[in-house]
């Protein structure tokens, strides 16, 4: 269907419940299927294992951010995915994404047209409405201050279902990207710095059942990181490559179930 290997990195942290749904309703199309278990209290990995055929594990032995999580799935998916025209596609565990809206994030990388596809939830019909107030202004501002420190226009920067190229994915520094709330942010920096393609597909909104772990008190944190951006990018050129070399296996302290 999209004419590169897809393999989709799923953060999960105390998902037993909601991750059975997210696994179940993944596209026949994606080839593989990487769950990464950030030392969940329930029974999270047993959820996963029970998938068995393109479903993997990633287990952390000691939680460390949904940041850290996505790292440690994009390692794994890169020392295990030698076609460099494969897309790694991050899908958080709570089902806020909708799986029919990942082919049209594939389809710039598969293109060729983009380096990163972001998720736009503000660019769909209804987002406003749909979206809690605070979660949409909060988003706005987020996305507004992003856009002056990378310098590139990202109308909604907080939103984690993306896709990345494997050849883009090679070059970050994925040891140095921030563990927790605010990775989005800094990973666009990173992009930006290296003169990356950013482009935007709209998603869909979707607030149900969900328990949102990220707090007003993140929000300094997130600003830092962007302010931070700024710096880099003001006083660094585009990179060519990784910054602390390329990663050819999983990060210390993560290991593959067995």
């Amino acid at each position: 269907m999209y004419g590169v290997p897809v393999i989709v990195v799923v953060p999960a942290y105390n998902e037993e419940r909601i991750l059975p749904r997210v696994l179940a309703k993944m596209p026949a199309s994606v080839d593989r299927i990487i769950v990464v278990d950030d030392a969940s209290r329930d029974r999270t990995s047993e959820v996963a294992r029970g998938f068995g055929g393109r479903v993997e594990l990633v287990q952390h032995i000691d939680n460390r951010g949904v940041g850290a999580a996505i790292v440690s799935g994009y390692a794994w998916a890169l020392a295990t995915t030698p076609d460099p025209r494969a897309a790694f596609v991050v899908m958080a565990g709570d089902d806020q994404m909708c799986a029919d809206d990942l082919p049209p994030l594939v389809e710039p990388i598969a293109s060729g047209e983009a380096d990163y596809v972001k998720g736009n939830r503000f660019a769909w019909p209804g987002a406003r409405s749909a979206m809690p107030p605070l979660r949409f202004a909060g988003g706005q501002m987020l996305s507004w201050l992003t856009s002056a420190a990378i310098g590139r226009r990202v109308h909604d920067t907080q939103c984690g279902f993306t896709a990345l190229a494997r050849q883009a994915c090679a070059t970050l520094d994925l040891e140095g990207l921030w563990p927790r709330y605010g990775y989005p942010n800094d990973l666009l920096g990173q992009l930006a710095v290296r003169g990356m393609r950013i482009v935007e597909r709209p998603v869909r909104p979707i607030y149900a059942d969900e328990v949102s772990r990220l707090q007003p008190r993140h929000v300094p944190r997130i600003v830092w990181l962007i302010a931070r951006a700024g710096v880099r990018k003001r006083f660094s050129e585009p990179l060519s490559g990784p910054l602390s070399g390329p990663l050819s296996g999983p990060l210390s302290g993560t290991a593959p179930a067995r």
